[in-house]
Formats: structure tokens, sequence, C-alpha cells
């Protein structure tokens, strides 16, 4: 490994075995959504806040089987203790299992997290209330049109994000469009992570994408995630690495 950065990266953050007491809370959070045997509709936007896909799901099954597992929430955490952003943005809100890790990671962080299902937005921050989480701002909207809002300055607010965590439309036209609309954003300390890099032959080309972009400097695919750097002092490198 030839980056410093990633080496410490990787030593002081993905291979931090240590026990954090948040860990524990996390593990309560997620408890608390498989204890919900309540059902809601659940529905799926496409482009344009195009209705594609609605059902009624159990809260808990949409936890087990669509919600950031237990290991991938603790990293999660550390990412978010590690970077200390000030200011994070989560494109895909869910439940709030991923939110929950990166507030956790850093208290004193401000996130806006964006879910396009309002019944999904509910139970999520009926989940912030009672665990008693702060800073966080959770917006019932359609990504690309918040997004596209922020690139004309309607929302300037989303243009001093540290941290973004993409786990919204996992389809390569809609990652790729995101990348663009958040791009001029960017700063040195930007860290993007892309969620299911590898989910389809779709978010693979995407992520090839995004790793050849002349801006990006470096990647790292831990096979699940991809974390994209905007380092303008080193050279481009990508790396694999297994967690």
């Amino acid at each position: 490994m030839h980056s410093p950065f990633v080496f410490a990266l990787v030593t002081k953050c993905f291979y931090d075995r240590t026990p954090k007491t948040e860990y524990s809370i996390l593990r309560n959070y997620r408890n608390a959504l498989l204890e919900n045997k309540n059902t809601i509709e659940v529905t799926d936007f496409g482009a344009g806040s195009r209705v594609f896909n609605s059902n009624t799901r159990r809260i808990d099954q949409i936890a087990k089987n669509a919600g950031i597992t237990e290991k991938r929430a603790e990293l999660l955490f550390r990412l978010s203790r590690y970077f200390e952003p000030e200011n994070v943005l989560e494109i895909g809100t869910s439940l709030g299992l991923s939110t929950s890790a990166l507030l956790l990671g850093n208290p004193k962080a401000k996130i806006t997290t964006l879910e396009g299902c309002p019944e999904t937005a509910k139970i999520a921050q009926q989940q912030f209330e009672k665990f008693g989480f702060q800073n966080i701002e959770l917006i019932n909207t359609e990504f690309e049109t918040y997004l596209s809002n922020s690139a004309t300055n309607q929302q300037p607010s989303t243009n001093n994000h540290q941290l973004t965590y993409f786990d919204g439309n996992h389809s390569k036209a809609a990652t790729l469009k995101y990348f663009e609309l958040l791009l001029p954003t960017i700063t040195n300390e930007t860290v993007w992570i892309f969620d299911d890099i590898h989910w389809s032959a779709d978010m693979e080309e995407a992520w090839e994408t995004i790793k050849n972009h002349p801006k990006v400097t470096v990647t790292i695919d831990t096979f699940q995630w991809g974390l994209v750097f905007f380092r303008y002092e080193q050279q481009k490198e990508h790396f694999v690495i297994r967690i």
C-alpha cells in the first residue's frame, strides 16, 4: 500500500477492533425495529418523482432485509468518528439505521438525511425522537429534485458536507446523476461513500465511471462500499480492501 493516508485509514479505522459503548446503542436501535411488527406502505420512486413500486411491508422485515447490517453500521460509525465531518448528507434514510451510526460517530455533526417514502421517513423520525438523537434534519423528498435545487443554490446548505453517504436509488443513471450534481461541492476533505457498488452490472459500470473521473484521486473498494476521495496532493490510486 503506497498511500500513507489510506494506510492510516485502514489500520486506525477499518481494522479498529476495540469495543465501543455506542455499539450497544446501535444494537438497541436495530432491535427496536426488529420488534416492530406493524406494516407500512413503502413507496419507491423513479425519475422525476414517478412512483414505480408501492407495497405493504412489515417494519421488522424492512430492518432485517433492507437495512444496513450490524457490521456495516459499526464501520460507518468508525468512519464518522475518524473523519469528524461537521456536516453530513445521507441520500436514503430508510429506517435510520445508517443515520444513527453517522450521528453516534460524531454527535456534533449536523446530518441532513433524505428519504423518498413518507411512511418510512415517519418511522425513522419516531426512532430518532425515541433515542433522543439531535442534529438530524430528515427531509421527505425525491433525491434528484433536492440535489438539483442544491446545484442551483436554492438549497445552499448542501454545499458544505464533508461526508456524503449514497444509499438511495441503486441504478447507474441515478448514481451518476447524484455524483455530477454534487461534484461542484467537493473540497480536499470530502469523503463520499457509495453503497452496493457491485450490486449489479449497472452499478459496477457506474463505479468504474466514478473511479475514472479526473477529479477523483483515491478510491477504496470494500466490495459492499466504494469510498471516494478528492485529495489534490495525491496521485490517482485505486485500492481493493476486504473487511
